[in-house]
C-alpha cells in the first residue's frame, strides 16, 4: 500500500471506508507516518506479543469471574487506557534521558508529537464508547437504543479494530524508536500485574491459577519483547540504547554480485567460433582460405615445374 509522506491516512480513508469499521480503524489507527516493518518474522512475533498484551490489558479474570459483563470489559479498557496515557510519556521520556549522549529531542519532535497525538485519540474513543453505552444503559428506554444502536456498534468495532491496531504499534512509537513498542508492552504488562501481586487479589481465584493468570501474560509478552529487540539488535544494528539518529531506520540490503552490461546497440551476441582459432591451421589460418600456402613450401604454391631438393647427378660420372 502506497503511503504518503507528511499525511496521516496517506489517503487510505475515503468515504467508502467509512462505512466498514474496520477499514476506517486501520486508516486511523495505523496511520502512514509509521514505519514498515523491517522482517516478517518480527512482525509474526509482534502478533504473538499483540495477544498475550490484550490478555494483560483486560484480564481473563473478566470472563473467569462472574461471566462476562460488557460494561466491566469496557471498564478495565478504559483503566488500560488511562494507565497507558501516563505511563508511555513517562517511558518514553526516560529514554529520551538514556538517548541523550546520541542525538537530541529536535530530531524526535515530529515522531513523539504524531505518537501522542494516537495515543489522545484512543484513549478519546474508548471514553467515548464508554459513554455512550452508560448513557444508552441509563435512559432504559427502547426507542434511546434502536437510536443509537447502530452508531454504538459501529463505534465497538472500530474502537476494538483501533485497540488491535495501536497494540501492534504501540501508539506509533516505532517512528521514534524500533525497540519502543516491545519496551512499552513490557513495562505496561507489568504495571498492570503488579497491583494484583502487591495486593494479593487473585480476583476469586485459586493460588495456582491466580499466579498463572497473573503473572502468564506479563511474562510471556517479555520473552517476546526480548526475542524481538534481540532480531532487531542481529540483523539491524538497532539498539534500544542508542539514539535513533545513530543508526538508519532501515538500513539497505547488501546487493549481489552485478552482471556486465551489453554493449549499446545492436542486441547483445556472444563471440562466435572458437577463441583459440583453429587447431591445425599454422599462424592461426583458416585451412579453407583461398590459396592456401602449402605446408613444405612457403613461396611459391602449386608451381609448375617444382624443384628437386638436390640437384640430380649421373651415379658413375660422365
Amino acid at each position: 500500500m502506497a503511503r504518503t509522506r507528511g499525511s496521516w491516512t496517506g489517503g487510505t480513508l475515503t468515504v467508502r471506508s467509512l462505512l466498514k469499521p474496520q477499514d476506517a480503524a486501520r486508516a486511523v489507527f495505523h496511520p502512514a507516518w509509521i514505519p514498515q516493518p523491517l522482517d516478517p518474522s518480527v512482525e509474526r512475533l509482534k502478533r504473538f506479543r499483540v495477544i498475550a498484551g490484550a490478555v494483560a490489558s483486560l484480564g481473563v479474570f473478566t470472563f473467569i469471574e462472574g461471566g462476562f459483563d460488557f460494561t466491566e470489559l469496557l471498564e478495565n479498557a478504559m483503566t488500560a487506557s488511562v494507565v497507558l496515557l501516563f505511563l508511555t510519556p513517562l517511558t518514553v521520556g526516560a529514554m529520551l534521558w538514556v538517548w541523550r549522549r546520541g542525538g537530541t529531542v529536535r530530531q524526535l519532535r515530529v515522531p513523539l508529537l504524531n505518537s501522542l497525538k494516537l495515543l489522545l485519540l484512543f484513549v478519546g474513543c474508548v471514553a467515548a464508547l464508554l459513554l455512550l453505552v452508560r448513557t444508552t444503559n441509563a435512559a432504559g428506554s427502547m426507542v434511546m437504543i434502536l437510536a443509537v444502536g447502530l452508531t454504538m456498534m459501529w463505534m465497538l468495532i472500530f474502537t476494538a479494530y483501533g485497540a488491535v491496531r495501536v497494540s501492534g504499534n504501540f501508539f506509533g512509537t516505532a517512528a521514534v524508536h524500533r525497540c519502543l513498542p516491545p519496551l512499552l508492552a513490557v513495562v505496561t504488562s507489568w504495571l498492570m500485574a503488579i497491583p494484583d501481586l502487591v495486593t494479593g487479589d487473585l480476583h476469586g481465584l485459586s493460588l495456582t491459577l491466580g499466579i498463572v493468570f497473573i503473572l502468564g501474560a506479563p511474562v510471556t509478552v517479555t520473552a517476546i519483547a526480548l526475542l524481538e529487540m534481540g532480531r532487531l539488535k542481529r540483523r539491524y544494528g538497532i539498539r534500544l540504547k542508542a539514539h535513533p539518529a545513530t543508526f538508519a531506520a532501515t538500513p539497505a540490503p547488501v546487493p549481489g554480485p552485478v552482471p556486465p552490461m551489453p554493449p549499446a546497440g545492436a542486441p547483445y551476441l556472444p563471440p562466435q567460433g572458437n577463441p583459440y582459432g583453429h587447431p591445425y591451421a599454422p599462424g592461426g589460418q583458416h585451412p579453407y582460405a583461398p590459396h592456401p600456402q602449402p605446408p613444405y613450401h612457403p613461396q611459391a604454391p602449386y608451381a609448375p615445374h617444382p624443384q628437386p631438393p638436390y640437384h640430380p647427378q649421373a651415379p658413375y660420372g660422365g
